[in-house]
């Protein structure tokens, strides 16, 4: 009877410690970032833009929260209205728009031309080296999934090439002192 009482003290503590260290602050993002709260500002956004990349994420997913960073410079540097754009959706608030497009780990980064779900040819990932990403049967890359820096910046590159935007990205703007 002594063991349970223990075991079950353990548990309660480990519990009680996980819950007060885990971090469930959402994660914020670049303003170049567009935050999607439903199926309909989706819609709008892949009708309105030639090229989106999104990223499928959750607040409480630890990898979600190492890429987020590089995904919202990218953002930064690349975004181009009407051409290319970046997206979030949290899967825990806007599941049905997960559900749609098949995602069920998280990050999911889903790549989209002209409204579909329709991959990009990137030169240096092959099925050979394609770590996260998902090919499809002609080898484009339709998804990325985990945080898979390397793949997200060549798919970035490459979709900024088809756009025919600048690859260096935007100008930083100087603050005068």
């Amino acid at each position: 009877m002594e063991t349970i009482t223990y075991i079950l003290l353990a548990f309660i503590l480990f519990q009680v410690v996980r819950a007060f260290f885990t971090n469930r602050t959402p994660i914020e993002t670049s303003p170049s970032v567009h935050k999607i709260t439903s199926p309909a500002e989706l819609t709008a956004l892949l009708s309105s833009t030639s090229s989106v990349i999104v990223d499928f994420y959750a607040d409480w997913c630890p990898p979600c929260r190492a890429i987020a960073p590089i995904f919202s410079s990218l953002a930064d540097a690349h975004s181009s209205s009407g051409k290319l754009a970046f997206a979030k959706v949290n899967v825990d608030h806007v599941n049905e728009v997960a559900g749609k497009y098949g995602v069920s780990a998280m990050p999911t980064f889903v790549i989209f031309r002209k409204g579909e779900n329709v991959g990009v040819k990137v030169d240096s990932i092959s099925t050979k080296n394609a770590g996260g990403a998902q090919l499809d049967g002609q080898g484009r890359v339709e998804r990325i999934m985990g945080a898979d820096k390397r793949a997200l910046e060549a798919v970035v590159k490459a979709l900024v090439k088809e756009e025919g935007l600048p690859l260096e990205g935007k100008p930083v703007e100087k603050k005068e002192e």
